[in-house]
């Protein structure tokens, strides 16, 4: 990593350091994600130090977070601690938990159903909510409790025409039913099985399961290394902000 400069800087050596352009500094300076800078009698910002390490840190928490809460995060780590910064940081820490559990999930769904076919549904397959029903061995009431959920949700062939389960819809149910009957609860399967219903093979599940994995990895470690940034932000414990 390059060496921070501790003496007084330009915008365009800040740019030039944290590896940004000059009007995403002036951005991140109006959204209060660097500290107040001073200016010369003449008008000109004066950075320092400080301030680079904050758009340093604002970058890896982006990656990490998002922008949104990176600022969120760096508005509050100027006013700690006077600011609930700790809490940002763990929520943000729990948020990529959530998803990691979300996507061991996925993993299981997808190893539960591995058997069932995904694709080259026939367009006989069409069922209304009693024949499906029987089909899958469940009550109607428990078709009728997915559609109120949006795990499945049956079509009408003619405007007014009763409800129909066509091809894709039959695919969904005994996926669905596959992962019911494996004890997945409904509320993981909402964000599941949009998922599963663009793809069309089981390589391309898995493709999508690995991407994800690899998207949460990533933006695991940028959290890390913009916590850390962020440490050099903050002053020393018991120590006061300047006045």
């Amino acid at each position: 990593m390059r060496s921070l400069q501790s003496a007084r800087m330009r915008t365009a050596d800040v740019a030039r350091q944290a590896g940004c352009s000059v009007q995403q500094v002036r951005n991140l300076e109006r959204d209060g994600v660097l500290p107040p800078v001073a200016r010369t009698g003449t008008g000109y910002r004066i950075y320092d130090e400080t301030h680079l390490r904050s758009v340093l840190a604002y970058r890896a928490l982006a990656e990490g977070a998002g922008p949104v809460e990176a600022k969120r995060i760096m508005r509050a780590a100027h006013a700690y601690p006077a600011s609930d910064l700790l809490a940002l940081l763990d929520a943000a820490h729990a948020r990529l938990d959530a998803e990691r559990r979300e996507l061991a999930l996925a993993r299981e769904a997808a190893a539960t159903i591995s058997g069932e076919s995904i694709g080259d549904v026939r367009p006989s397959d069409v069922m209304s909510v009693s024949e499906l029903a029987a089909a899958l061995g469940v009550r109607p009431s428990t078709l009728r409790h997915w559609d109120a959920e949006g795990l499945v949700v049956p079509r009408r062939a003619t405007p007014g025409g009763p409800r129909r389960y066509f091809p894709d819809d039959v695919r969904d149910a005994r996926i669905v039913h596959q992962l019911r009957m494996a004890g997945h609860r409904v509320a993981p399967l909402r964000s599941l099985m949009p998922q599963l219903r663009r793809a069309r093979r089981w390589d391309e599940v898995t493709t999508a399961l690995a991407a994800r994995d690899a998207s949460v990895a990533a933006r695991s470690r940028a959290l890390l290394d913009g916590a850390a940034a962020l440490g050099a932000v903050l002053p020393p414990p018991g120590a006061s902000r300047p006045v």
